[in-house]
């Protein structure tokens, strides 16, 4: 017996063991006579709780069996006590009945079907029938949603038939058939559902829209309801007020702050761009021999690749070869003027089998890298001797 159905605000029971044994993967499970445990299912979560002193951490109904899978190895007696992670449970009911809220002002108003939700454990989400949804749309349908919540309408629960079905303006269609269980918002929703839900909306507290994405041509809703709302403007309220202090600003002129500080920082990144340039201008100038080699420590790839390509442009006869050498690795860069007529993909391949390298290049430029099996100055000798 499913307890769980018949009063969903019951947090303990007593119960008699009637199975118990292992899964495929080495997990314990007892199974009762009957439970207030509620199995994953319709995009809920699993209960968690006690049975007597086990640890009940998933839950799960297979072949019409609900399996209590539990901590330790100690033997549970034939007559179990059994309570339910009550702060869990009701959270996971707000969200649900939340979830059915949101959806039916969104179709109701709307015409946005709700295809999928998910119940996460720090924020929910639906997916809507559609590639986009305005900010318009999103603040109405939640204050829809709320004014639905205030207005404290009961939440109840019918068995029915396939047959009795057809007195119900259903929101979606039922997967299941026979004995169907609806849930119903008097004149606002009329849903088949096997999840949990308090008694009335105003349980559900407050629903909250977070943000939206797109989701395979459908748009993700992600919201939150109940005591999440409470938690999520506590974070974002400690956030605004670290970034208040710290940018020295109200929270009302937060966002302007903000931008003068990303534009101030553009405008540093594009100094810091072209004195780099100008610094490497200047190194590659002191490189005035046809063959220029060098050892590196730590140098940026992107960095060296600039500097050598500095150094062959508009010379004659010039041939760069460049080691660098890494906490994990060796690195080589190497570059030839457009007179050369040196492979450089070709003179690259010769040596990394040495450090088994990967890389390669064009004929006038080329890199690659390996493992360090000999120093820098080692390499780099074998490297000239291919010349």
């Amino acid at each position: 017996m499913k307890l769980f159905y018949e009063d969903v605000n019951l947090q303990t029971f007593q119960a008699k063991k009637t199975d118990e044994g292992t899964d495929q993967q080495g997990r314990r499970y007892v199974v009762l006579d009957h439970t207030a445990f509620y199995p994953t299912g319709g995009g809920q979560p699993h209960d968690t709780g006690l049975l007597n002193q086990a640890r009940v951490y998933d839950v799960e109904e297979i072949d019409g069996t609900i399996r209590h899978y539990i901590e330790g190895t100690d033997p549970l007696l034939e007559t179990v006590h059994g309570e339910i992670d009550w702060v869990r449970r009701f959270d996971h009911m707000q969200q649900h009945a939340g979830q059915h809220i949101l959806s039916a002002a969104f179709e109701n108003n709307f015409n946005l079907k709700t295809v999928s939700f998910h119940l996460g454990e720090e924020v929910c989400s639906i997916d809507l029938e559609t590639d986009h949804v305005s900010e318009e749309v999103l603040k109405m349908a939640e204050e829809q949603a709320n004014e639905l919540v205030l207005e404290n309408r009961p939440i109840e629960t019918k068995w029915v038939s396939q047959e009795e079905l057809q007195q119900y303006p259903l929101r979606k269609e039922v997967a299941v058939a026979g004995n169907i269980r609806l849930v119903i918002i008097p004149e606002a929703d009329y849903n088949g559902c096997g999840g949990t839900h308090p008694t009335s909306t105003g349980q559900v507290g407050t629903i909250k829209i977070l943000h939206t994405e797109k989701q395979r041509g459908q748009t993700r809703i992600y919201f939150v309801c109940g005591k999440r709302v409470n938690r999520q403007l506590g974070e974002k309220h400690d956030v605004l007020q670290s970034l208040t202090a710290k940018m020295s600003a109200p929270q009302e002129k937060l966002a302007d702050a903000a931008d003068r500080l990303l534009n101030q920082n553009k405008q540093l990144e594009k100094t810091v761009e072209e004195l780099k340039n100008q610094l490497l201008t200047f190194e590659a100038d002191q490189y005035q021999d046809s063959l220029v080699k060098a050892v590196f420590t730590d140098r940026p790839v992107a960095e060296l690749q600039k500097l050598a390509k500095m150094i062959v442009e508009g010379n004659e006869e010039k041939i760069v070869l460049f080691v660098n050498e890494t906490d994990e690795k060796l690195q080589l860069i190497c570059g030839r003027s457009a007179d050369s007529e040196t492979d450089m993909n070709q003179l690259i391949k010769s040596v990394l089998p040495l450090i088994n390298g990967r890389g390669g290049g064009k004929p006038d430029f080329a890199q690659g890298g390996g493992e360090k099996l000999m120093s820098a100055e080692s390499l780099l000798e074998a490297w000239v001797k291919q010349l």
